[in-house]
């Protein structure tokens, strides 16, 4: 019997999807698993027992990744299950800051008890006008699972788009459509885009990515829209930028003292996969993900180990080891089991960055000895038995 604990509201369609093999508990202390949206994670204790954390959603900056890590702790996220979500609020986001839609509705609500509200709204109604997004230049920074889809519909609404990522995966690039113009140098987006969206993980290299410097090289017409991270971007340079005219808007999904109520912000509360269809997703892809993990040990769409699948066990049993990624540790493993004479059938060891992940199938059943030993090992962080 497996035990979960939900530190925030799952949709029931995802947690429907546990077996009978699986128990909500109403403490995290004792739990195999942990789903979480939002919830901060950084000053909980993380109890032995828990073996998976569970993002419904992409960002993870409320885990404290490193920490799992050490305590073999996996950290999966569900990159793609909200993108559908977000891309649609980007574009709402665009049709705001191009045409003065807010402003409207405020203006028509202040009115409302004009009893020729009609006739003064042909005279006002100037005052609100924008521009349309077709013809204009869309720069996307950032082309995963959102980026990709925010470029290919723009395209199909006549913009003229530009994607940035250096380090776009070969499936992004197979459903990034042609018309999208990839651009090696991201202050190519600064200097000629109308529309600029960010789309990229929060890491110290992306940290404030956009600052004073690039948004120096942008149109004074130019609309910033930021759906991914609030901390991307140098939100007290883009509200000088703002109240100077060297850019015409900022549209953000993350509100904050800086940006609520500052000339030129429309600030969303953190809207973007808050649809019923994107949390359903999200809930969804999680308990898939722990499941796997759980009943066969393999690992898909890890942010803290190896994706490592090896489908379901067929033979005798299945170890798993999570480690340091350091030499050595492949033939350490396979001593112990020779050793203790059993035959390791099938296996694979992947890994990323300062971690590994090894999992082996044998033909025979593996004693709490053998286990031991492999626990013993220097740099093993956890050794499970799947079956």
């Amino acid at each position: 019997m497996f035990k979960y604990h939900c530190l925030n509201p799952i949709a029931s369609v995802g947690l429907d999807l546990f077996s009978d093999q699986y128990q909500k508990v109403k403490d995290v202390k004792g739990a195999d698993a942990v789903l979480v949206r939002s919830a901060a994670m950084h000053d909980m204790e993380l109890p032995d027992s828990l073996l998976a954390v569970a993002r419904a959603g992409a960002g993870v900056n409320n885990i404290p990744l490193e920490k799992c890590a050490e305590k073999g702790i996996v950290v999966f996220n569900t990159p793609g299950a909200n993108a559908n979500g977000v891309k649609e609020l980007v574009f709402a986001g665009m049709f705001y800051a191009s045409r003065d839609i807010v402003g409207g509705i405020e203006w028509c609500l202040d009115n409302q008890s004009d009893d020729n509200i009609a006739k003064t709204a042909e005279k006002q109604k100037k005052n609100f006008a924008g521009t349309e997004i077709s013809g204009k230049k869309l720069g996307v920074i950032g082309l995963g699972a959102i980026g990709v889809l925010v470029a290919n519909a723009a395209t199909h609404l006549g913009m003229d788009v530009y994607g940035y990522d250096p380090y776009i995966s070969v499936n992004a690039a197979w459903n990034l459509s042609r018309s999208v113009k990839h651009i090696s140098n991201v202050d190519d987006i600064y200097r000629e885009c109308d529309f600029i969206t960010i789309h990229v993980p929060l890491l110290d290299s992306t940290r404030k990515m956009i600052n004073a410097e690039s948004i120096a090289l942008m149109k004074p017409t130019a609309i910033l829209l930021n759906f991914a991270r609030d901390l991307l971007v140098d939100e007290e340079a883009v509200v000088d930028a703002l109240a100077a005219g060297k850019i015409k808007k900022y549209v953000s999904d993350f509100p904050n003292t800086t940006t609520v109520g500052a000339r030129g912000c429309i600030v969303t509360p953190h809207l973007g996969a808050s649809t019923a269809e994107s949390e359903d997703n999200c809930a969804i892809m999680a308990v898939r993900e722990v499941r796997d993990y759980l009943e066969n040990g393999n690992i898909i769409h890890s942010v803290n180990f190896p994706d490592c699948n090896m489908g379901a066990c067929q033979s005798a049993g299945r170890i798993a080891v999570m480690h340091k990624n350091s030499k050595g540790m492949i033939g350490q493993y396979t001593t112990v089991l020779g050793e203790a004479d059993i035959n390791v059938s099938d296996m694979t060891n992947k890994g990323k960055g300062d971690y590994a992940y090894a999992l082996m199938d044998v033909d025979s059943p593996v004693t709490e000895e053998v286990i031991e030993k492999l626990r013993a090992i220097k740099g093993v962080l956890r050794v499970r038995v799947i079956q």
